[in-house]
């Protein structure tokens, strides 16, 4: 059979499957279900075109890092056809851990295990079904290989995951603030001291990604709707879960049922390989049918959360520099308590706070490096003259006051 595959991509046009090994990865259940979550989540409810998948994500992460070490032996740096296919192998998995609206359920329905972490177990079970020719790219993965530029191509400032999902994102929103020059921002990578560095000239096209990366964290990932859309789905897990450790029998397919029906904690995934298979039978349409079922469910605060999402009739969000006043949070409680005969307890449901941060560039995340024309390497936000760029380097806080419309 011939592996060797093109796949028509809307972003990128064509894109190559170059190895065997890289077919049959994604060929496998684990990855093809990938085909089944959505990207961003909840950003549909505000960008309607938003509807790309994690598997669309992943491939186009692989054909930007084909390019990269295209472009890095081209300057002249040693990278073997085994350390290729494993970096390109890592950056293909790399959300592979990820669940359905996957934020919303590592908060609520999973306990203490993130999906990083989750992806590195499918990982290790790949790699023993694959003989072992998974190993040098989970040691990749895992930042335990001796070319750590490597690792840093796959999480890192400038990694292929952030250059791919920006484009992407902005292509599939129609938010042109998050286009950047990937291709550009490529051809300037470079390596020194064994750490992945620009060539000073593409410093415009690192300024324009990190505020593009900004930009689309306040007008997508952040936007205020999909902060509604994303807590209201919060509040019907918690409300769900609650409901099934108090005995209640609720609608769910196998594998969500079993993780509505247990605490599972990140001990019982590393020690019994049962829950990383149920976990890799879920997909959106196992959350999104138990929604739909539950909005006539017999417990009035679950078929209203449910209702609420199906019909999009969100959360009233609103966004500010300071905690919202005490007083006017409890005013708010009192009316969702008057309103719906709900104690003080379940008004959570209806009314409540929390915090978003955005941080375009984190110094403690790994920096971006300059290679200056005298051969030295200094950090982009003292070889910028753009004033702006320290102050991305500032992590923003913000509150958030979440409560149904009509109070």
């Amino acid at each position: 059979m011939n592996k060797k595959k093109i796949i028509n991509d809307p972003v990128y046009g064509f894109i190559t499957i170059h190895s065997e090994l890289l077919f049959d990865l994604i060929e496998h259940p684990y990855f093809q279900r990938l085909r089944n979550i959505k990207q961003l989540g909840m950003t549909h409810l505000v960008y309607p075109g938003a509807l790309h998948t994690r598997f669309h994500h992943a491939l186009g992460a692989m054909h930007l890092m084909g390019l990269a070490i295209e472009t890095l032996r081209s300057k002249g740096h040693d990278i073997t056809p085994e350390e290729e296919e494993a970096v390109t192998v890592a950056i293909l998995l790399h959300d592979i851990g990820h669940g359905p609206f996957s934020h919303a359920l590592e908060h609520t329905i999973v306990e203490g295990i993130n999906h990083e972490h989750i992806s590195t177990l499918l990982m290790n079970n790949l790699n023993t079904e694959f003989g072992g020719r998974l190993t040098m790219a989970l040691e990749i993965f895992n930042n335990r290989y001796p070319k750590s530029f490597l690792y840093q191509l796959v999480s890192g400032q400038l990694d292929l995951d952030r250059m791919d999902y920006l484009n992407r994102d902005s292509f599939f929103t129609g938010v042109s603030e998050g286009i950047i020059g990937f291709d550009r921002i490529i051809k300037m990578l470079d390596v020194a001291d064994g750490q992945i560095v620009i060539e000073e000239k593409g410093i415009y096209s690192i300024e324009k990604f990190l505020i593009a990366r900004r930009l689309m964290y306040w007008q997508v990932y952040l936007h205020k709707t999909v902060i509604a859309g994303e807590q209201l789905l919060v509040k019907i897990l918690e409300r769900a879960k609650w409901l099934a450790l108090q005995g209640r029998s609720l609608f769910a397919t196998p594998n969500f049922a079993h993780f509505l029906n247990n605490s599972v904690t990140r001990k019982d995934f590393e020690e019994d390989p049962g829950h990383l298979e149920c976990f890799a039978g879920l997909d959106d349409f196992d959350i999104f049918t138990s929604v739909k079922v539950w909005t006539k469910d017999e417990d009035w605060i679950l078929s209203e959360l449910c209702r609420n999402l199906v019909r999009r009739n969100l959360y009233q969000v609103e966004v500010s520099s300071e905690p919202p006043e005490t007083s006017r949070v409890s005013r708010l409680v009192d009316s969702v308590v008057k309103k719906y005969g709900v104690s003080y307890e379940e008004a959570t449901f209806f009314v409540f706070t929390t915090t978003i941060r955005n941080s375009a560039y984190r110094a403690d995340d790994g920096m971006i490096n300059l290679l200056m024309k005298d051969g030295t390497v200094r950090d982009i936000t003292v070889a910028s003259d753009n004033s702006n760029l320290a102050a991305l380097a500032k992590t923003v806080k913000k509150h958030i006051l979440c409560h149904t419309k009509g109070l």
